[in-house]
């Protein structure tokens, strides 16, 4: 017997099979933790989903808190938001649902849905560790405000660029009444009288619609949406700004300061026109500065709200342009230079900048049209012609980014991104 406890010949084995347990143990509880997280988030999506189709505009549940006249419950909501999530996350068979409640109350001007849930879900290898199931849960809150008040700051493109033809057929139109096959509607100014002969002239003479002209009767019409949609006259106010009046100018051009009165607005915006500039090839065409527009425009939106009453708007910068900037940036440029000119699809550092600070900003890009019979334009904007609209859409908020060319209708897409914004319910929490 003595012999046999002091033999210590297939130690190892006998330790490598006492600790086999635990090893296989928590290397499983890893696997099924991991398994866990996966079913969590799955269910997560599903509430998150519930609780925006209560809240959501059309829903039956805030048709239902719009005929209440007091605070409390919304039935019908509750059912809605019951259903989508069963719907998505009912009949799983990697979890077992425990609960799934649904809070869905009216209080004053919010529609506030809180959704929560738990289930368990089996282990595998974990059950050599005596634990046969986990516990996952979760809550999702989407609020909805029946009346949310934003302030808009509508700003518009109006630099040389935005002088092309409105579609192509104005192009082609522009082409084949000038000399060196302009297609841009150039407003010179000099001290004050405008150049008669300038191509922006003969656009008129010639009945060419230019996109400037296009976004200034989009922008008018634009205020008949937002005053259909508004429940109250002070819902909604807005404030327009372009690049500029005239290219030796660099401040914004104040075409309405910021106002309810969206009559007002709508007659001052039909009125507005393309950047002049003194003369052809002004300060080598660098006026589509968008790093000092971006910069500027939100110098003057003050602190962004909740949207909660008037006092508190949340702040929605309506970006409108072709998305090609033209401006003096020899350090920063993202493209190749000419001198210290640079021509770049948008640097998004200022879109950044303005959501960082709680603003959302909607984009609608104007298609920039393509000139093949231009020289400065094959040689300068063609090689990056496609990065333009997603560069676009980076600078803008989820979900707040169009296309449109003029020829589909810049009018409705305005309308159309504008209701999206006053429409769309937000997650919470």
């Amino acid at each position: 017997m003595r012999d046999f406890l002091q033999d210590r010949r297939g130690n190892f084995g006998m330790m490598t099979a006492l600790l086999m347990v635990p090893l296989i143990g928590v290397a499983g509880f890893a696997l099924d933790v991991s398994d866990a997280l996966l079913a969590r988030n799955s269910l997560q999506a599903s509430a998150d989903a519930a609780a925006l189709a209560a809240v959501a505009q059309n829903s039956i549940g805030v048709s239902q808190a719009m005929l209440m006249t007091s605070d409390g419950q919304v039935a019908a909501a509750m059912a809605d938001a019951k259903k989508v999530f069963l719907g998505q996350a009912g009949n799983s068979t990697d979890y077992t649902l425990l609960s799934a409640d649904v809070d869905v109350v009216k209080a004053g001007s919010q529609l506030k849905a809180v959704f929560s849930y738990k289930a368990e879900v089996p282990t595998t290898l974990s059950r050599i560790l005596g634990k046969s199931k986990m516990t996952v849960s979760g809550v999702a809150e989407a609020i909805f405000q029946t009346e949310t008040f934003r302030d808009f700051y509508l700003l518009l493109d109006n630099t040389p660029s935005m002088g092309v033809g409105a579609t192509s057929a104005d192009v082609s139109k522009m082409v084949a009444n000038t000399s060196d096959k302009c297609a841009f509607a150039c407003h010179i100014v000099k001290d004050g009288v405008e150049d008669k002969n300038s191509y922006y002239n003969l656009a008129k003479k010639l009945g060419v619609t230019i996109r400037i002209d296009v976004v200034a009767s989009a922008t008018s019409a634009l205020m008949d949406t937002a005053k259909s949609s508004r429940r109250s006259s002070n819902q909604y106010r807005m404030a327009v700004y372009t690049f500029g009046e005239k290219a030796e100018d660099t401040k914004l051009l104040e075409v309405s300061s910021l106002t309810s009165d969206l009559d007002s607005v709508k007659t001052k915006a039909a009125k507005i026109g393309l950047m002049s500039i003194p003369y052809q090839g002004y300060d080598n065409d660098q006026q589509t500065d968008f790093d000092r527009a971006l910069s500027n425009v939100g110098k003057l939106m003050g602190t962004a709200g909740t949207g909660s009453s008037a006092s508190n708007p949340e702040k929605v910068v309506f970006f409108v342009s072709d998305g090609v900037g033209d401006a003096y940036k020899p350090t920063t440029c993202t493209k190749k230079l000419n001198g210290g000119r640079c021509q770049e699809p948008i640097d998004v550092t200022q879109c950044t900048a303005l959501k960082a600070k709680g603003y959302r900003i909607a984009v609608l890009y104007t298609t920039y049209l393509p000139l093949p019979t231009n020289d400065w334009y094959n040689n300068w904007i063609k090689p990056f012609q496609s990065e333009i609209p997603t560069r676009m859409a980076a600078c803008a908020s989820p979900g707040l980014y169009f296309e449109v060319s003029p020829s589909q209708g810049i009018s409705e897409a305005m309308s159309a991104m504008f209701l999206k914004i006053v429409n769309t319910p937000r997650l919470s929490g």
